[in-house]
């Protein structure tokens, strides 16, 4: 570890780790959707002008961008996103959701803390490095609309282009792990709705949604077999066939909510026309009475990380919490967006993951081979253990910028 790094991470005590425990615990009960993040939006911004930064609300909707410049030397963009998902939490915590329905089951609130938390220490330790440190707080991560949003809204015009994009993500890992891939590190995902229609009566049209999305799923799975890096799933979203809903009186038979996961373009191609192929022939099949529709929610291009960069920022966090804690978890399935920066700007990513699973948990898991059954991201029992997450995070989050930052020389 740098004597800088050390410095600069002294900031991390006992008092201000109680602070960003109190931030999380609020950000946490205070869940908002894609595009709606305004009191999560509202902190952010109060919290980067007391820091120091030049703070700019309303980029992209609702995006935070902040500023804090240290002299000539390298920009440094830091994400966090800050959406929550549409899902009823049932995590049991003391500070679990009060918004109905609404609850941060992707972790997106320890993202904001951490890197709050990182802003602080940076702003502190200013005459340790050199260069500019550019913070965005994202929305809408979870719809794959936000960091195209921020960009569509001059981000890099108005703020100054990176050198680099960091950023990271707590996943179901043992707390105070991190773990990056190189290379294609997320698949892409497109989200569909489909909807199919049938004739009144119980044995018209496709049938219940269940049934139907399974023998889509198998379908799919057969004709996808050759390509081992796609990951399909088709889920009932109701309602299915008997709950009344209609459109231009034709009644809606099956409605199904498909993730198409791929890792390259030729590939998500295949899945698409694919999955549409399926969709019509099960709709014909069943003696549907008009044609299926298929609709885009949400797309996720495909992650890279910059193998250089994935080198340089792993060794320096490596450095802090120990090499034997940094891993490689492989591709992972899920949808992430920060790739849009980087390819805006034409700057090297690399995206990370922490640990949010209490470690004793997580071994006794892996002892069983149940790790599958520790709750994940985006189910409604997730909610990653404060401690060590949140310091692996914060000290993740400063170690990976004054990789890429100068060399200090005295406050500016």
């Amino acid at each position: 570890m740098s004597d800088e790094t050390t410095r600069v991470l002294a900031g991390l005590d006992e008092a201000r780790r109680r602070e960003l425990a109190g931030l999380y615990r609020d950000l946490h009960a205070h869940p908002e959707l894609s595009f709606a993040e305004h009191h999560t939006a509202a902190e952010v911004a109060r919290r980067s002008r007391a820091y120091g930064f030049e703070m700019t609300e309303g980029v992209g909707r609702t995006g935070v961008v902040a500023v804090l410049r240290g002299g000539a030397g390298p920009t440094v963009l830091l994400r966090a996103d800050f959406d929550a998902l549409p899902v009823e939490e049932r995590t049991g915590l003391p500070y679990a959701s009060t918004s109905g329905g609404v609850m941060h089951a992707c972790g997106h609130d320890m993202h904001t803390t951490c890197l709050l938390g990182a802003m602080r220490l940076l702003a502190e330790g200013r005459e340790h490095w050199s260069g500019t440190v550019l913070a965005v707080f994202q929305p809408a991560e979870e719809m794959g609309q936000g960091a195209r949003a921020m960009v569509d809204d001059g981000l890099f015009t108005r703020f100054g282009k990176p050198d680099v994009v960091l950023g990271q993500h707590v996943i179901r890992l043992p707390a105070g792990s991190v773990g990056c891939h190189p290379g294609t590190a997320y698949a892409a995902t497109d989200v569909l709705r489909v909807r199919m229609f049938g004739a009144d009566g119980p044995d018209a049209g496709p049938g219940p949604a269940g049934a139907t999305a399974n023998r889509l799923q198998t379908v799919l799975e057969r004709e996808m077999s050759d390509a081992g890096t796609v990951r399909i799933t088709a889920d009932d979203a109701p309602p299915a066939f008997g709950s009344g809903e209609r459109d231009d009186g034709v009644p809606v038979a099956a409605r199904l909510k498909v993730s198409l996961r791929t890792c390259s373009a030729s590939l998500r191609q295949r899945a698409l026309a694919t999955l549409e192929r399926a969709v019509r022939e099960e709709s014909a099949a069943s003696g549907a009475v008009r044609d299926p529709e298929i609709t885009a929610l949400g797309a996720f291009p495909s992650l890279v990380n910059d193998v250089d960069a994935v080198d340089r920022t792993m060794t320096a966090i490596g450095a802090v919490i120990g090499a034997d804690k940094v891993v490689d978890p492989g591709l992972l399935p899920g949808g992430e967006d920060i790739g849009v920066f980087g390819t805006a700007a034409d700057v090297p990513v690399c995206f990370w993951q922490f640990g949010g699973t209490d470690p004793d948990t997580y071994a006794k898991a892996e002892a069983a081979g149940t790790t599958r059954d520790v709750p994940a991201n985006h189910s409604p029992f997730f909610a990653p253990v404060i401690e060590p997450t949140l310091t692996t995070g914060v000290t993740a989050m400063v170690a990976g910028a004054l990789a890429w930052l100068g060399p200090g020389g005295g406050r500016r």
